[in-house]
């Protein structure tokens, strides 16, 4: 099982276990706040993110970027979910913050509903549901530890099953990067590239299109029958994500 996988399996636990409920005073277990729970199940799936500073919403990203996830915003569509895949974090860095489940669900800690008891008194402290549009700042996706391709065979028809794919025609508009270009989109690509076995050089995921990206690039085009063109649009993207 990947820690993608396990990081989802233990939140759908806990949303089903009336024994977890929410708060933002006792906020570490067993009840949670939005933030504390998401960054309890990474932390348990073996993703250090508290240990990295994660403590809530507004610095997660900073924690959860440090231990392998991506800012992957330019490849989903914030308002509809579409492109989100299961694990994918939906964060507002000044209030609130959910986890993809796929497929067009989430799972989120939400309210106590005016109940201080601990556990989920209502059934919705902790719950799952529709992808719903708050006005999220970003999508981050777990891509270390060469988490894409860490997914074993035997779980492979599963992740195909559940993990929904990107669609070119209902996804924000990508950039398409370039030898040159730096940013985070670039330090995205380049995760995404390290997850696949495609080496950024020396420097790693630095946020710099540099000669080493250029050949790595090249190197998955090649693998995915692409134009080898060394520039990353939504068709070289589209794979790294989709494709082993």
């Amino acid at each position: 099982m990947s820690k993608i996988q396990s990081a989802v399996a233990l939140a759908v636990e806990m949303a089903n276990d009336p024994s977890h409920g929410y708060s933002q005073v006792n906020r570490w277990g067993p009840d949670y706040d939005c933030s504390s729970f998401l960054i309890h199940v990474w932390q348990q799936a073996g993703v250090p993110v508290r240990d990295a500073g994660a403590s809530y919403t507004g610095n997660m990203k900073t924690a959860f970027l440090k231990c392998g996830f991506a800012d992957v915003s330019a490849l989903v569509n914030l308002a509809t979910g579409s492109g989100c895949a299961a694990g994918d974090i939906l964060l507002n860095e000044r209030s609130h913050v959910a986890m993809s489940l796929g497929n067009g669900q989430m799972v989120w800690a939400s309210t106590s509903d005016g109940h201080p008891e601990s556990g989920d008194q209502t059934g919705r402290e902790i719950r799952m549901g529709a992808f719903y549009a708050f006005p999220w700042d970003c999508c981050l996706r777990y891509v270390g530890d060469s988490a894409a391709g860490e997914i074993d065979s035997a779980a492979d028809a599963e992740s195909a099953e559940t993990s929904p794919r990107m669609d070119p025609d209902t996804a924000v508009a990508i950039r398409t990067l370039r030898r040159g270009m730096t940013g985070e989109d670039v330090r995205a690509l380049q995760l995404l590239l390290i997850g696949r076995n495609c080496s950024c050089g020396p420097d790693g995921a630095d946020g710099d299109f540099g000669p080493h990206t250029l050949a790595a690039v090249r190197s998955a085009q090649r693998h995915y029958q692409l134009a080898v063109d060394g520039e990353a649009g939504r068709d070289t993207l589209g794979a790294l994500l989709t494709r082993a």
